[in-house]
């Protein structure tokens, strides 16, 4: 990879605290969002667990990416992190220490405007710190079976997400696609809204396993045969964008800005995990790379 500009860091201006339930759990949970130090990244703090261990929001710390991307281990770890990551990296904030008292973040709306609208009211400092902003040389595709994942180069700072979701025809959401700059503007009016969501199937699924029991039909955007049940859609294209902010959340793995436009087909937090842990790698080898094709 090729550093190709830089900002500097940024942290909170004054502390967030949120109380809520978790999507998962179903648990009560409060979270606190702490300014941090030049350098100290976004880390987790478990403050449930004995000595309040310390998860850093980094790629060598994801433990699991089914259907969401968990960071630790079981015991003193975080899941459902990709939100909140996402809010803190479209936001700019570099530095911050995010205090749980239980292993999953609140769930709020299942989007991430309640983190942005807090974030916001919270305000951001400037660090005297730099944030690289870096590109690939040459166009970058992660994939597994009919799924890709992409990185194309910058000339300079900035980046696009394409994300086009399909899940087939005939199937229970249409075909679309959204793509969008991202910059704090953008993430806040565009993306932060849009709410996670399954398919009824997926929704039986998952409540068969123990997962959201908690959560009815209207907490939850599920899709049946005709559309959204007993909810209805922010924007036309919500899960597109919805995807796309998941695709912030794990990329902000990384620790680092990345530029170029990021083009994905039905990727999930796996291949978007994969995809931040090849430019990881690339990034400490600090060496030129040809066009590379890697599957997951």
């Amino acid at each position: 990879m090729r550093d190709i500009g830089y900002r500097h860091q940024r942290t909170l201006a004054s502390e967030v605290i949120l109380d809520g339930t978790g999507l998962v759990t179903g648990d009560r949970v409060r979270l606190r969002l702490r300014p941090a130090g030049p350098n100290t990244g976004r880390t987790f703090l478990r403050l449930d667990r004995p000595g309040s261990p310390r998860v850093p929001a980094r790629v060598p710390f994801v433990t699991g990416t089914q259907r969401r991307t968990s960071l630790g281990s079981p015991a003193s770890g975080v899941i459902v992190v990709e939100h909140l990551l996402a809010t803190l990296a479209g936001l700019r904030i570099d530095n911050c220490l995010i205090e749980l008292d239980g292993p999953e973040p609140p769930g709020l709306d299942g989007s991430a405007a309640g983190f942005a609208a807090a974030v916001v009211r919270a305000g951001a400092t400037l660090q005297p710190a730099r944030c690289p902003i870096r590109s690939v040389p040459s166009p970058l595709v992660v994939s597994r079976g009919n799924s890709t994942i992409s990185v194309h180069p910058a000339r300079e700072p900035g980046l696009r997400v394409t994300y086009v979701l399909d899940y087939g025809w005939p199937g229970p959401i249409p075909p679309q696609t959204f793509t969008t700059e991202i910059d704090p503007e953008t993430f806040v009016r565009e993306l932060a809204p849009c709410r996670t969501f399954v398919t009824e199937a997926e929704a039986h699924e998952l409540r068969a396993g123990g997962v959201g029991r908690h959560l009815g039909r209207s907490d939850l955007l599920v899709f049946g045969s005709r559309g959204p049940i007993d909810n209805r859609l922010r924007f036309a294209d919500e899960p597109a964008r919805h995807k796309v902010l998941d695709i912030i959340g794990d990329l902000a793995l990384c620790g680092f800005d990345l530029a170029g436009h990021v083009v994905a087909y039905r990727s999930g937090h796996a291949l978007n995990v994969e995809l931040a842990r090849v430019l990881t790698t690339l990034a400490v080898a600090a060496t030129p790379i040809p066009v590379v094709r890697r599957s997951a």
